[in-house]
């Protein structure tokens, strides 16, 4: 019997289809779904005999396990209840988005526990597991809506090219689905990227929409400095912890980057492009650091997203930011150790920016003694 296939881009309401798709999953059926890479198909973890069909459409090998398709980044920690920092960081800065991330599977508080006894081997090869959150609204609505997670692979037969339209899964697997939702041609028409990560290291295992340099820089530590109109305080604190990063790690500032490491700073009011004040840009000069070249920016949603730890100036700050954005909270601290403020020094004498510099810098120096870069040795 062919497929049902559901044209997404003529439905007046997707949730009808989307609601169609969670009710086939949870009767043992193969529904193949649009993702931001290529087409998938997807099959309910909780059910032994529709994990095994999709086996079979595949003709899988036990060295050949299916994804799991998890709802969001936050989730992920219900399969790896240990995760490591660079973990972390990958699945909070690439979810949703084009990359497959193989971590540990083995921890007895582990959900794959709670899979049925056939299905944990095909999900877990070699005590890993790989962990999937597609950027695609429909494929994130059926996620959503069902119970429990899902088998998920690309959405072709072995050894054949992956499909990225509707046209070629009809073509190659016919009535092998039950269901299709066509959204049209996919949107990057490639495999996603598939990282294995061990503890603070990433290994890339197949080759996808992300590239060595953009893995590089996603998988990089980042801290984001905070003030108020980004020209002094956090603009020193910026540099002044790179200073003290790269001094840890015995190499230049300008070197930073190839370690792994990014600084940055941001302003919570901040006009983009105003320069560090010329009282700043003096104090560290005469420190032998260059903070000449500094434009200012705002906070934004990508930022603060991507910032591992987040240091602000005052709790006047810290609370603008969380409130909101809560989901930051735990990353983001005031500089002060005692939660005191660093104040303002706009306005004031020399001294004054001295002093402040020099209240920046010693607090940054206990942050640098106690934080996980996350970065290999």
């Amino acid at each position: 019997m062919p497929p049902i296939v559901i044209d997404l881009k003529k439905t007046d309401d997707p949730i009808d289809a989307v609601h169609l798709a969670v009710e086939f999953l949870a009767a043992g059926k193969i529904v193949a779904l649009p993702t931001e890479t290529v087409y998938g198909i997807a099959a309910s973890a909780l059910n032994p005999a529709a994990a095994d069909r999709l086996g079979k459409i595949k003709c899988r090998s036990s060295k050949q396990p299916f994804s799991i398709a998890v709802k969001s980044a936050d989730d992920a920690y219900d399969y790896v209840p240990t995760l490591s920092v660079m973990g972390k960081r990958l699945a909070r800065r690439c979810w949703p988005g084009p990359i497959t991330l193989v971590v540990d599977g083995t921890h007895p508080d582990s959900v794959i526990t709670q899979l049925p006894d056939i299905i944990r081997p095909m999900v877990l090869i070699d005590g890993a597991v790989g962990l999937r959150v597609p950027a695609h609204e429909v494929f994130q609505s059926v996620s959503r809506l069902s119970v429990g997670p899902m088998l998920l692979t690309s959405a072709n037969l072995h050894g054949e090219p992956d499909c990225t339209d509707c046209e070629s899964i009809v073509e190659r697997l016919g009535d092998q689905v039950d269901l299709i939702l066509n959204d049209g041609p996919s949107r990057y028409g490639q495999s996603s990227t598939v990282v294995k990560v061990r503890e603070n290291e990433y290994e890339i295992l197949r080759a996808g929409v992300f590239g060595d340099s953009a893995m590089k820089r996603m998988s990089s530590f980042m801290a984001l400095l905070v003030c108020t109109g980004n020209t002094c305080r956090s603009p020193m604190a910026e540099l002044l912890l790179k200073k003290r990063i790269a001094e840890k790690l015995k190499c230049k500032i300008e070197e930073l980057d190839d370690k792994g490491v990014i600084v940055t700073s941001a302003g919570v009011a901040a006009m983009p492009g105003d320069k560090a004040s010329q009282e700043s840009i003096d104090v560290l000069q005469n420190m032998e650091l260059d903070l000449s070249s500094h434009e200012s920016q705002p906070v934004s949603d990508q930022l603060l997203t991507s910032a591992d730890l987040i240091l602000t100036m005052t709790k006047g700050h810290r609370q603008a930011l969380i409130s909101h954005w809560p989901d930051i909270a735990e990353r983001t601290h005031v500089l002060c150790i005692d939660g005191s403020d660093v104040s303002d020094p706009i306005g004031g004498p020399m001294s004054l920016y001295e002093s402040c510099a020099k209240q920046i810098d010693d607090q940054l120096k206990t942050w640098v003694e106690k934080i996980d870069l996350g970065i290999p040795e």
